[in-house]
């Protein structure tokens, strides 16, 4: 169990969500072009909030996943690979501040946790924020995502060359699949365009 401290009584999910961004924006290093403040303000955030609509999700289980978008990569703070775990400690210190309960705290460190690669969602809330994290695959601005991902990496030591990388992005996009109707509804019709302009990158640096 996750322990908390008494805050304002009702949920402060505004507040929560402008805190988590706040600290991005100032705290997240330079190199994390991808994983950026950014990343989840403009990418993340809108996608779990469009997501969510789309879902009819109850007023309560809507903010939660908004929150839950705001907070799922503040651990990048720290560290790169396993921040996942740092997020979850953010969050739990911070929002009993902003009159979250243990419950609603508890729901969003399974629902940071169902973030990480490879995702493993077990429920509805959960998948909504996996296809979230992931709504780019299938966006226009697929290529400008990936590319930054790739600058990323080379800066933590993962490094790979431009074709390599096309590589790895192919088999990723032509192995994912969304996990709920409104995502795939939404993205899967861009996402194979995304493929088939990988496939044409490919092709024609051979």
């Amino acid at each position: 169990m996750i322990e908390t401290t008494a805050g304002p009584s009702h949920p402060q999910y505004d507040q929560a969500i402008t805190y988590a961004l706040d600290r991005m924006r100032s705290e997240l290093p330079p190199h994390l072009t991808y994983h950026s403040a950014w990343h989840t303000e403009h990418d993340v955030l809108p996608a779990a909030r469009h997501l969510g609509q789309l879902a009819g999700l109850k007023p309560s289980d809507q903010r939660l996943l908004e929150v839950s978008a705001a907070y799922h990569d503040i651990g990048h703070i720290h560290i790169s690979y396993g921040h996942e775990a740092i997020s979850i400690k953010i969050m739990a210190e911070v929002l009993p501040s902003f009159g979250f309960p243990s419950r609603d705290i508890e729901r969003i460190a399974l629902l940071i946790m169902a973030t990480r690669m490879p995702q493993s969602p077990t429920n509805e809330l959960e998948q909504l924020l996996a296809d979230a994290d992931l709504d780019g695959l299938g966006r226009p601005d697929f290529l400008d995502t990936s590319t930054a991902l790739w600058k990323e990496r080379a800066s933590l030591g993962v490094s790979h060359s431009w074709a390599q990388w096309l590589e790895v992005q192919l088999r990723f996009l032509r192995s994912h699949r969304y996990f709920t109707d409104v995502a795939r509804t939404l993205r899967d019709e861009g996402k194979q365009r995304n493929i088939q302009m990988l496939e044409g990158l490919i092709s024609s640096s051979r």
